[in-house]
C-alpha cells in the first residue's frame, strides 16, 4: 500500500502533533502549521486525532494509489481533482472522503487564498516516529525521508488497509481575519511608547519571507530604546521578536528554540492557525488580549475541534 509521488509539489512533508521534550537538545516542536485542518482531517476519517497526513504548500503533490483500495480526506482551501484509473476526473471539495482504487490518482493543484492544506489517509501512513514524531522539519533536517520534503518519484507508505469507508463531507469554512490577538512580550518595555503605539495602531504588511519557520513583516519600524541585540532567550511558536531593523518576526513550527532579539508580543495560540494560513502582501494588526482572554479563547478553540470529533465519532 503506497503512493507514487508523480509531482511533489513546492513542499510537501508529513506532520503531526509535533514533537515535545526536546527544547533542552535544540530540536523545537514542529508539526502541523495549521493545527485545526491537520485534525480536520483525521476526525472526518475517524483516525487517531494525532495520525501523521502530508502538508502541502501552495502548489500539493500529484499522487498515484498502488493499493486495492482504502480513502482519504484533504482538507484547508484546496483545489484538487480525483483521477480515476479510467481517466475519468472527478472535482474535489475539501472536507470530504474520497474512496481510492489501485491506479487512481490524487492530483492536488493549488491551495487558494492559504499558503498550506492536508490531505490524511484512512489509519494513516507508514512512518517510524523519529524522537516521538514524524514530523519533517526541513530546516534542521529531522523527521522521516531524511528530514527533507518530498521528491519526485518517492514512494510514501501507507498503513495496510483495504477497505471503503462511508462518504461524508463536514461543511466547513474557513474564517479569515487580519487581526492578529496577542499578549504583550517580556521585553514589551524595551520599545519607545511611540514603537508601542504603533504596533497596536498600525498596519504590518505580510512580506515574501514566509516559511514554516516564521514570518517577516515590514511597515512601521519599531524604535528600540534599550538594546536591539540581548542575551539569547528561550522562544515559542508565535512569539514575535523585532531585531535591529526594526521589522518584526513571528515565529512559527520550525523556529529556533532561542534568540536574542527582544520580544514585543507573542500571538495567542487560538489565532496562529489563521495567522500561519495568511499570503505575502496581506496586511495585518495586532490586537492586545489579556492572558485570561487567551486561556478562554484558547478554550473555546478545543471545544470546537472536540465539537466536530464527537460529531464524527457518532456518525460512524
Amino acid at each position: 500500500m503506497t503512493f507514487k509521488i508523480l509531482r511533489p509539489g513546492t513542499h510537501t512533508t508529513i506532520q503531526d502533533d509535533g514533537r515535545n521534550g526536546f527544547y533542552h537538545l535544540g530540536i523545537t516542536i514542529s508539526g502541523a502549521i495549521d493545527k485545526k485542518n491537520f485534525k480536520l482531517a483525521n476526525i472526518i476519517l475517524n483516525n487517531k486525532l494525532n495520525e501523521p497526513s502530508l502538508e502541502f504548500a501552495l502548489q500539493g503533490p500529484l499522487l498515484e494509489f498502488n493499493g486495492s483500495k482504502s480513502s482519504i480526506c484533504i482538507t484547508g482551501e484546496v483545489s484538487f481533482d480525483i483521477i480515476r484509473n479510467n481517466n475519468d476526473i472527478e472535482e474535489g471539495y475539501c472536507y470530504k472522503i474520497y474512496n481510492l482504487n489501485k491506479g487512481d490518482k490524487v492530483d492536488i493543484k493549488s491551495t487558494i487564498n492559504s499558503l498550506y492544506g492536508y490531505m490524511a489517509i484512512k489509519d494513516g501512513f507508514d512512518f517510524d516516529k523519529i524522537w516521538k514524531s514524524c514530523s519533517i522539519n526541513t530546516k534542521a533536517k529531522i523527521g522521516p525521508n531524511e528530514g527533507m520534503k518530498f521528491d519526485t518519484n518517492q514512494i510514501i507508505p501507507i498503513k495496510n488497509n483495504s477497505t471503503e469507508i462511508k462518504i461524508r463531507q463536514l461543511r466547513y469554512k474557513n474564517e479569515r481575519s487580519t487581526e492578529v490577538r496577542v499578549i504583550k512580550g517580556t521585553n514589551f518595555d524595551y520599545f519607545s511608547k511611540e514603537a508601542q503605539k504603533n504596533f497596536f495602531d498600525k498596519r504590518f504588511k505580510i512580506t515574501n519571507m514566509v516559511d514554516r519557520m516564521g514570518i517577516r513583516l515590514e511597515g512601521n519600524k519599531l524604535e528600540n530604546i534599550f538594546s536591539s541585540n540581548i542575551k539569547s532567550e528561550g522562544l515559542i511558536k508565535g512569539v514575535i521578536q523585532v531585531p535591529g531593523d526594526g521589522n518584526p518576526i513571528i515565529m512559527l513550527a520550525d523556529h529556533g528554540t532561542i534568540g536574542g532579539y527582544p520580544k514585543i508580543a507573542t500571538v495567542i495560540t487560538a489565532d496562529l492557525d489563521n495567522l500561519s494560513q495568511l499570503k505575502p502582501n496581506t496586511e495585518i494588526t495586532f490586537k492586545e488580549v489579556s492572558l485570561e482572554e487567551a486561556e478562554n479563547l484558547f478554550m473555546s478553540y478545543i471545544k470546537e475541534i472536540n465539537k466536530y470529533s464527537k460529531i464524527f465519532n457518532e456518525y460512524n
